[in-house]
């Protein structure tokens, strides 16, 4: 008998079923085969191994049936979903639900059900010449020409594009070809569209500096597998990207092109297609579910010379013949999935995925993660940089303008500090555009009790409520819950709720009534409610139409608007007050990323950092641009503390409804798992957030040296909460592994 080990999109490694007899002449590992689980439901499974080993079930279900247009997993594939399992410490049943896009993965409570949901390719009616020799093909165009003109015409069409021509490009009517292949002259068929032949190469490629050159060259000749580019906010990084790309299309290369948010990819995407046309592919988690399947099944037939450009989702795309993996803006937080499981960091693994495939990786940053800058330090990486920016333009003048000392000294008006309003007024006196960045969306974080300080609170979640002014709501940014404003306090019973902090609808409104002419637009998640109005809000600012564009982090990430003269960040503080070890870098990145947005063209840019702690050694460090003297900083702090790149980290989170329940058992995996890590492993303790959607967290901290076996750290966590979950009170406790948290 034959068996196969099936992986389904649920939770689990995967089922044992039996291969139906018309099955074994041709299944193989990695296809898709439609299975029944339970009494009714059926999925689509992927064939993860054949073999002759009967389990122990008393009842096997039998495959019997391949799912149409199923992707069909290489075995390079398979071995990327088991890294990324082991790795991350979940099911490959969870790894196949992240990697296949929706319309691939059907599921039904009957076979009638399974089967509406079967992807279907888009078609197209093809129009395609008989058999004929030159003498009947004379002979239909002799026909023709004396009665039927028009058949005539398309005939003659036909012949001209090979005599295999989708019927949408022809100037013919469906009539027409209707009569046509009547009279046996071709032959109408539906098939699946597939792209045309990819455009040529360009000829010439963007003109590099001497700088980029020796970047250029630095990346091709290192002997490490992967390569840090640390290059400076406008260095002209993307132009080496190209080379690159160009290099390996040449050679009938695929190259897998990553990037951190889709909020980067509609301008990269046009300079990236200006050179390699129709050859870019484009993938990411906006596009509509028949988009990301149909990329899918591009990427799949491609065997070289395309780019595949997208976000994290990106990775798992069956990319063949990969000859290059660009991963930009490598320190971006993004770059982590954090729900749902796999909880894989996309920088990593495509460093993982490249040595799997025998290619190079580039990782490219103005500000490069500790960790990576650690790596090439130690020549782990390769090492390449452009300390300048592109055309000789100079790096923007960075200003510290202190709060405190504003509102002593009464030059500070709401938000704004008198050095970025004075600024702000010349640049638009002069026409110029401005950006504004507050890491707060909404209007205000919180509503306030003035007379006893009660704030207003989720009812699901233990975090305030979020005021929205525009539609006069509080919204919980966690569970989605949203109320009405309320003006009287629920535990005093005063009128005397009030508004605290700021976010960027505030923002907005602040600046309209201090510069009622000038055009204002906000890019938050509230207004980037879509592809279509992100793409407006983005190209009006491109095209000049608005003159200062407000926003949280989306705005801070790749963009490269030429008018922009000054930046200005309105509350540098809130970028440090989280309890993160990561949180001075981060707050470096962030300043740094959001002051290369000015003056990329021509005059040289402003940028003004308000702030009430402009003594910190990271406010300054970020001022003078000085890289190397943060990660210097932070890495004696890293080794003190014991945090990476010294050790390695998983985070392990409990969740239940029940809180006495939940504490009882931590405490007990606590004195189970301290007998393996002892003080390696912390807490447990309330996050920052400890109750989400009603239900209860508790987290660890598991800290792994160096030196130990990471994998027997993971069986060790493993075995003691299975030990732990054997207990019936405790099975439906949640327990959450997070590797590498950031």
């Amino acid at each position: 008998m034959l068996y196969a080990d099936i992986i389904l999109p649920i939770a689990r490694d995967g089922f044992t079923f039996e291969v139906g007899e018309a099955l074994h002449a041709d299944i193989t590992e990695g296809r898709g085969v439609s299975v029944q689980l339970g009494a009714e439901k059926r999925y689509m499974g992927i064939v993860w191994r054949l073999h002759n080993e009967r389990p122990p079930y008393k009842k096997i279900k039998t495959i019997d049936e391949y799912v149409a247009n199923a992707p069909a997993l290489t075995a390079e594939q398979r071995r990327f979903w088991e890294w990324c399992a082991a790795y991350y410490m979940c099911t490959l049943g969870e790894v196949m639900r992240a990697a296949l896009p929706e319309a691939m993965k059907p599921e039904g409570f009957s076979r009638e059900e399974f089967l509406r949901d079967v992807y279907k390719p888009r078609t197209a009616t093809y129009a395609t010449l008989q058999s004929y020799d030159e003498t009947t093909l004379n002979g239909w165009f002799d026909g023709l020409e004396r009665r039927a003109k028009k058949q005539y015409e398309a005939l003659a069409e036909i012949v001209a594009a090979g005599g295999d021509v989708p019927a949408v490009a022809l100037k013919a009517s469906p009539t027409v070809l209707k009569e046509l292949s009547k009279k046996k002259m071709i032959a109408l068929s539906k098939r699946e569209s597939t792209a045309d032949e990819p455009p040529p190469l360009p000829a010439t490629l963007p003109a590099l500096t001497q700088a980029q050159q020796a970047a250029l060259a630095a990346i091709v000749s290192a002997p490490q597998q992967v390569v840090l580019l640390h290059g400076v906010t406008g260095s002209g990084k993307t132009e080496v990207y190209i080379n690159l790309i160009a290099e390996q299309l040449q050679k009938g290369k695929n190259v897998l092109y990553l990037l951190p948010e889709i909020a980067m990819t509609t301008q990269l995407v046009d300079r990236i297609r200006h050179w390699f046309g129709e050859r870019v592919i484009t993938y990411h988690s906006r596009f509509s579910t028949r988009h990301r399947a149909e990329a899918y099944r591009r990427v799949n037939r491609s065997t070289g010379g395309e780019v595949i450009l997208g976000t994290r989702s990106s990775l798992f795309l069956p990319v063949s013949n990969l000859g290059l993996v660009i991963v930009d803006e490598e320190h971006d937080a993004s770059y982590k999935q954090v729900d749902p499981a796999p909880r894989y960091h996309a920088r990593d693994a495509a460093v993982m995925l490249a040595r799997l495939a025998g290619a190079k990786t580039v990782l490219g940053s103005a500000t490069p993660s500790v960790e990576s800058w650690a790596n090439a330090a130690e020549g782990k990486y390769g090492l390449a940089t452009l300390a300048e920016r592109y055309g000789g333009v100079p790096m923007p003048e960075i200003i510290v303008s202190d709060t405190l000392r504003a509102v002593k000294r009464g030059e500070r008006t709401v938000h704004f500090n008198k050095d970025l309003l004075d600024r702000l007024a010349a640049v638009l006196a002069r026409g110029r555009q401005a950006m504004l960045f507050q890491n707060r969306r909404g209007f205000a974080p919180y509503v306030e009790c003035t007379t006893c300080g009660a704030a207003a609170m989720c009812p699901h979640c233990n975090v305030t409520l979020v005021l929205h002014k525009a539609d006069a709501r509080l919204r919980c940014h966690y569970c989605g819950h949203s109320a009405p404003v309320v003006h009287v306090c629920k535990g005093c019973g005063a009128e005397s709720m009030e508004a605290r902090g700021f976010g960027t609808e505030k923002v907005e409104e602040e600046l309209a009534r201090l510069f009622p002419e000038a055009h204002l637009a906000r890019l938050d998640r509230d207004t980037a409610t879509s592809e279509a109005r992100y793409r407006a809000i983005i190209s009006a600012f491109e095209r000049g139409e608005t003159d200062v564009l407000i926003g949280t982090q989306m705005i801070s990430k790749g963009f490269d608007f030429k008018g922009v003269a000054l930046v200005g960040m309105l509350n540098a503080d809130n970028l440090l007050s989280y309890p993160d070890f990561r949180a001075s870098e981060r707050a470096f990145q962030t300043i740094t990323q959001m002051a290369g947005r000015a003056g990329r063209r021509g005059e040289r840019g402003e940028v003004v950092i308000q702030t009430a702690q402009p003594q910190l050694p990271i406010i300054r460090e970020a001022a003078a641009g000085d890289y190397a003297a943060m990660a210097v900083t932070q890495l004696a702090e890293r080794a003190e503390f014991f945090y990476p790149p010294y050790c390695r980290l998983i985070e392990i989170t409990l969740r239940h409804r029940n809180s006495e329940l939940l504490w009882e058992a931590a405490n007990r995996f606590a004195a189970a798992a301290r007998t393996t890590f002892g003080r390696s492993l912390l807490g447990p303790q309330p996050p920052l957030v400890d109750r989400i959607k009603n239900v209860c967290i508790l987290s660890f901290l598991l800290k792994v040296e160096r030196t130990q076996s990471f994998s027997r750290a993971k069986d060790a966590l493993s075995a003691a909460v299975a030990t732990l979950r054997s207990e019936q009170r405790f099975r439906y406790v949640d327990f959450i592994f997070n590797v590498d948290p950031q």
